[in-house]
């Protein structure tokens, strides 16, 4: 609460000392990274030493004011272009590309987009979820037991775990993020085995999303926010950048987030705090930056998601109940602390060599009491509500290193990429629960006081339960001819695993595995005219096989990593200030499963169990008319089970994949009033599988939001006003059932801030 007020208050003092005099508004954002330097520019003139007042005195300073507030005029115009051309909602194609380096989207045979911090900022989002909803391709749900925000991408799950920054595995806080401390969220669709290497936390599959923290801009920021949110929340935030030095080659920026209080959902209550600082410097062919960052996040009295896996084929789906509803505990909590960073080095060796190194780590520590219904009668809400408490303390770290060489054989342009890259993880962990869940109903819900009897390991002093170690080998080239107008990309990546589990409690090694796999790659991108592109892609996606435990006949099997296998053909326009896209993809996802050895009554543990995803994406981002910009589109997806157990669930559709995913966001610049924007945003889902069988299935829903902002200049300092609605009209809808998690849709949500560029 002392940071938040903090803020606010430094809001206030910093307003005041802009003064309160005539306003110029113009129509976008002014929190622009141009605007402080221009401020300089823009002084009103000193004023003139008094005269005798005569008829011949006024007609004269009539004409000189005349005179002076022409050029004060234009010069105020100027700062409005700059800032508004700064300041829109931005989305553009391209961005770190892991092995391949930063790339324009229209150049690679891979769909990817990257949402700034301005268009993060202007949505006022606070949390990747919030960023996410920009994005037709993503939905987010919620993992197991906890708070944890999972996405799904192409239908294929996304951990916390396996979001990337700087494209370091192993370094992101696995729960939940804050965005105020990124610069870009970068998605991209597909998988990403040799781009990223295998993922530890074994998702990735259908996409990836990598998170690059904000550093020194070109122009110095200071920036402050203050901000509110229903049902009771209060916040703000501090953005410092400078540049210093000959040739200003020192980069220096801070960032400050917090917020806390009630949310929209009954009896909840969030305490959200993140800092990150950057350091960065460069000569003509060297550059370094690091960053350091800390966030601490708490939930009280959460609402957790629904386990819907133990009811019977025949029930039906329940019905959605009141959007603020909360049918956890109030005892029920999260406390989530994360100190994690990034150093990056880059240095030329003449014009066409380039080497790298890229190291980071993380240190996270859990502590949690939780409360998870799980449903036994969908009609009546009745179900069972079990108690776990839990501590998790992570060490990870991560390096990567290579080096990229232009060379030309004759007619055709190479570009080599190789090195390699390797993540260390070690888990502590321990966990108390109740054997006996209480009776509750999610429509009528009761509290209890936990009985957290069984226990694993100690809460106060965790033992380590896992310890993995993925190193890898890469190696690329990417080849163009035909005046640049047809590249084709061909490489591997050798990917080991080696990942050990320990006994909670004793600490006694309860599985090895070790084992590899070659993953391939090739590529293709035509030009055919101009700032259009068709393209194709095989890529594949790497996640840890199994070392078959003692239960099976084959016990003691290790299993080579499960290779997804994807194919993509698609093709893209961008002129800058408007693009698009359209991506036909199939995804085929092995897993693994248990099968009858014959007619012995033993059972066998195989890989052969299938998953495949076929799908349509469509983006569109950019001005549409003057004043009109537009991001989103359409996703279709067709998930099946193809090979299961028994063939019992063969040509099903996968449980919590939506046949469809429709997300738009609208900015409209309103010429008649300066400085206001009216922005808008739909999300849409189609219909969800409920379970295996398919007898039962979530409805399609529609979500609508609407909001503004309006930017004003006072004394020449540009201050900000944003307001947004959530989910008008509170509608009522189930959001997923991924993984037989059931999520509730959000509520009615008002969020409004107040930024000042000083």
């Amino acid at each position: 609460m002392s940071f938040r007020v903090f803020c606010l208050n430094t809001l206030c003092v910093s307003s005041l000392l802009a003064g309160i005099g005539e306003g110029v508004f113009f129509p976008d954002d002014a929190q622009a990274e141009g605007v402080a330097s221009s401020q300089k520019a823009v002084r009103a003139p000193l004023s003139a030493k008094k005269q005798p007042n005569t008829d011949q005195t006024k007609k004269a300073e009539q004409g000189q004011n005349k005179q002076t507030t022409a050029p004060v005029a234009a010069k105020q115009e100027d700062l409005v272009v700059k800032a508004s051309r700064s300041n829109r909602m931005y989305v553009t194609n391209g961005g770190d590309l892991g092995v391949l380096g930063h790339k324009k989207g229209l150049d690679v045979p891979f769909n990817i987009r990257s949402y700034n911090s301005s268009l993060i900022l202007n949505q006022q989002s606070q949390t990747l979820g919030d960023v996410l909803l920009n994005d037709p391709t993503v939905r987010t749900t919620m993992g197991y037991g906890n708070y944890a925000q999972l996405f799904q991408i192409r239908g294929f799950t996304l951990y916390g775990d396996d979001i990337a920054i700087d494209g370091l595995y192993g370094v992101t806080p696995r729960q939940l993020v804050s965005p105020q401390l990124y610069d870009s969220v970068q998605v991209l669709n597909g998988a990403s085995a040799f781009l990223n290497g295998a993922a530890p936390g074994g998702s990735a599959i259908g996409g990836n999303v990598n998170l690059i923290p904000k550093r020194a801009a070109s122009t110095d920021i200071t920036r402050v926010t203050g901000d509110y949110t229903s049902s009771g929340q209060g916040g703000g935030a501090f953005d410092l950048s400078r540049r210093f030095g000959k040739d200003r080659a020192y980069g220096f920026r801070f960032n400050a987030a917090g917020m806390d209080g009630e949310t929209p959902i009954k009896g909840e209550r969030h305490d959200d705090i993140a800092l990150g600082g950057s350091f960065d410097w460069h000569n003509d062919d060297t550059r370094i930056n690091m960053n350091m960052n800390y966030q601490k996040q708490q939930v009280f009295g959460g609402r957790s998601a629904i386990i819907v896996s133990s009811l019977a084929t025949d029930m039906p789906t329940p019905k959605a109940t009141s959007p603020s509803k909360n049918w956890g505990q109030r005892w029920a909590y999260t406390d989530l602390s994360y100190l994690f960073g990034t150093l990056n080095i880059e240095h030329d060796f003449g014009e066409h060599i380039t080497t790298y190194a890229k190291f980071g780590a993380q240190s996270g520590n859990e502590m949690g009491n939780y409360a998870t219904t799980t449903l036994t009668n969908s009609r009546t809400g009745d179900g069972s509500v079990g108690a776990m408490a839990d501590a998790y303390n992570v060490m990870n770290e991560a390096t990567q290193a290579g080096v990229r060489a232009h060379v030309n054989t004759g007619f055709i342009k190479h570009e080599i990429n190789a090195g390699g890259s390797a993540i260390w993880e070690e888990s502590d962990a321990a966990y108390a629960m109740s054997l006996v869940g209480e009776s509750g109903n999610i429509y009528h819900p009761t509290q209890f006081t936990p009985n957290e009897t069984y226990a694993g390991g100690s809460l106060r002093n965790p033992g380590r339960v896992s310890w993995n170690k993925l190193y890898s080998l890469f190696l690329s080239d990417t080849m163009t001819f035909w005046h640049d107008r047809i590249a084709l990309t061909g490489g591997f990546r050798y990917q080991d695993i080696l990942s050990d589990s320990y006994n909670y409690g004793s600490g006694s090694l309860l599985s090895h595995y070790n084992s590899s796999a070659f993953s391939p790659v090739i590529g293709l991108v035509v030009h055919p005219v101009k700032n259009f592109a068709l393209y194709f892609n095989r890529i594949q996606g790497l996640s840890a096989g199994t070392t078959v435990g003692s239960t099976y006949v084959n016990a003691g099997q290790t299993f080579a990593p499960y290779q997804s296998t994807q194919y993509e053909v698609g093709a893209k326009y961008d002129v800058g200030r408007f693009s698009a896209g359209v991506a036909f993809f199939q995804t085929s996802m092995p897993y693994g499963m248990t099968e009858p050895y014959g007619d012995t009554g033993e059972s066998i543990y195989t890989q052969s169990g299938k998953q495949r995803n076929r799908g349509m994406e469509l983006t569109f981002n950019g001005e549409i008319l003057r004043g009109l910009r537009f991001n989103g589109g359409l996703t279709l997806i067709d998930a099946k089970q193809v090979h299961t157990a028994g063939g019992e669930y063969n040509g099903k559709t996968v449980i919590g994949v939506p046949n469809y995913t429709i997300n738009g966001n609208l900015e409209y610049d309103v010429p008649f009033v300066k400085g206001l924007t009216l922005v808008g945003r739909v999300v849409s889902t189609g219909k969800q599988q409920f379970n295996n069988v398919n007898s039962a299935h979530l409805p399609a829903w529609s979500r609508f939001d609407l909001g503004a902002r309006y930017t004003f200049l006072v004394h020449n300092k540009p201050l900000t006003a944003r307001f947004e609605v959530d989910n008008v009209g509170n509608q009522r809808y189930w959001a997923s059932v991924y993984q037989s998690d059931l999520v509730m849709g959000d509520p009615e949500t008002f969020k409004f801030s107040v930024s000042a560029d000083l």
